[in-house]
């Protein structure tokens, strides 16, 4: 197992985790940025400070509630929806691609790709805010035309790792899905 450090697109450090299972089974992880309890603090206190001024003005006691509660629920809401911990990509070359996103709150969201809709793992770009970002993709094999793509899936999202971390993921991913296009002609 091998972890090596990288930078987001928004140049946050991110950890990229390789681990081998087998010549045609690879696990990819990008670790995110922890929660940074700092800015969980200046967010909450900014909001009680602002509940607090609307009961001095007001004098009801249920604008400090309200804080309160809106307060809890949105950090719920969050964890469990929004900051994802790691995203993991597992490739096994006669099976298929499992994509998994791991949140703060310990809930995973797993999607599983069949290696037979799998036409490529590209490296894309996109312009975003006059910045060229780079993103890493499934290509879909559309099932009525062999040589087109019904669907795009991008992989990391949330991490958004800089093009030198994608490069290795996707010579990782080339690696297996090579030995899966010359497997049949070998045999």
């Amino acid at each position: 197992m091998a972890e090596r450090s990288y930078r987001s697109a928004a140049g946050a450090a991110i950890a990229l985790r390789r681990r081998q299972h087998s010549a045609s089974c690879r696990e990819l992880a990008v670790r995110c940025p922890r929660l940074q309890l700092r800015s969980l603090s200046a967010v909450t206190s900014a909001v009680w400070l602002a509940a607090y001024g609307l009961f001095v003005l007001t004098q009801n006691s249920m604008v400090l509630s309200a804080a309160i509660f809106i307060t809890l629920i949105g950090l719920i809401i969050y964890l469990h929806f929004v900051k994802v911990d790691q995203e993991s990509l597992l490739v096994i070359g006669s099976l298929g691609i499992q994509v998994t996103s791991s949140y703060a709150s310990g809930k995973e969201s797993t999607t599983f790709i069949e290696m037979g809709q799998v036409k490529d793992v590209v490296i894309n770009e996109a312009i975003h805010m006059q910045k060229v970002i780079y993103y890493l993709c499934i290509l879909l094999q559309d099932p009525g035309d062999p040589q087109g793509v019904s669907e795009v899936v991008p992989l990391f999202q949330s991490s958004k790792p800089r093009l030198d971390c994608l490069i290795e993921v996707y010579k990782s991913c080339q690696e297996i899905l090579e030995q899966r296009k010359t497997a049949p002609q070998s045999s």
